[in-house]
């Protein structure tokens, strides 16, 4: 069982985020709203942010700003969700690394100070490199990110587990494959066109890939990413064995295979392929996880594969039209 009472506050930096926003609202349905505090460096695009329970405005780079708001809020829980993704860090590289490290230090020593008894915080795919074993990725490899993104998290993970073992803080934390989700929109990273392509067939449009069509790359539809943080974060500290990050796998596939699970429901969607810079980051990552430790120590079991998460994808930005992107209006 959890050692974290649900009378207990939890705080979600970055709560506006595609994996904060969904993530908050479900530690709001396990902890009761007003004990889970949302914070962004912005007002949030989902007004039930807000709304549902507290929300504060946040630069996790404001140390001061920061220590105010644990000082005020007192969490026994951190998630620290605030970065620059892969390709948005890469056209802006310094302020990727000072988002992504100085953020992350800002919240660990905060944590370190106020008492805080878990944090959160997620890595990556992106820890891995050209020279890493690209099927059935281990848990212990290679490790040569070439993205700033990656090189962050790298150093971020290894952090982790100093600040474990120096201070004893009880930090946990998952390397995602792409997250796909129908509440958020994509947000610069490498894996979002499997969010993005969805969209568009929804809208009728046709979409063009900046990835090849052959392009594997391990996925994850968000009801599991979800699962998975819950089920970490909610385990006993005594069956956490790896403080810096562990392996999460779920599905993988490639562009082709994305859009003919599509086909199957709409069966005139179209798709091109143009590949950009974000190729040449694929290649560099896995195309399949070994995520077996995460199943041993922990009990990790994902629930969705490729069709079952089209299939969910589709009905729900169907019925619900509020999570559509506003796409150009060319129908094909």
């Amino acid at each position: 069982m959890s050692t974290t009472g649900t009378g207990d506050t939890i705080l979600v930096i970055g709560a506006g985020g595609q994996l904060g926003f969904e993530l908050t609202h479900e530690l709001r349905q396990i902890y009761g709203a007003s004990n889970v505090v949302a914070a962004d460096v912005r007002l949030p695009k989902h007004p039930e942010l807000a709304d549902a329970g507290p929300f504060v405005q946040l630069d996790v780079l404001d140390k001061a700003g920061l220590g105010e708001v644990m000082q005020r809020y007192k969490p026994k829980q951190v998630y620290h969700l605030a970065a620059l993704l892969s390709a948005t860090a890469e056209k802006n590289p310094k302020f990727g690394w000072e988002l992504n490290m100085d953020g992350l230090f800002n919240v660990l020593d905060a944590a370190v100070e106020h008492g805080t008894g878990r944090v959160y915080w997620p890595s990556s795919i992106a820890v891995f490199g050209p020279n890493t074993p690209r099927d059935n990725t281990p848990q212990y490899t290679v490790m040569d990110p070439g993205t700033i993104y990656g090189i962050s998290k790298q150093a971020g993970e290894l952090w982790l587990d100093w600040y474990n073992r120096k201070h004893g803080l009880d930090v946990r934390s998952l390397r995602y494959p792409g997250l796909i989700g129908y509440k958020s929109l994509p947000g610069g990273g490498t894996t979002d066109y499997a969010v993005d392509i969805y969209h568009h067939a929804v809208h009728g449009l046709p979409y063009q890939c900046f990835l090849q069509e052959d392009t594997y790359l391990p996925m994850m539809y968000m009801p599991d990413a979800l699962k998975a943080t819950l089920d970490l974060m909610h385990a006993p500290s005594e069956q956490i064995k790896i403080r810096t990050s562990y392996n999460l796998g779920a599905m993988s596939f490639s562009p082709r295979e994305i859009t003919q699970s599509i086909q199957q429901h709409l069966p005139n969607f179209e798709v091109t392929y143009q590949p950009d810079s974000r190729q040449q980051i694929a290649d560099s990552w896995p195309k399949s996880i070994d995520d077996s430790r995460a199943r041993q120590d922990w009990g990790w079991t994902p629930q969705f594969d490729l069709g079952a998460m089209t299939a969910d994808m589709l009905k729900h930005l169907q019925e619900e039209p509020q999570y559509l992107a506003p796409l150009a209006a060319e129908a094909k």
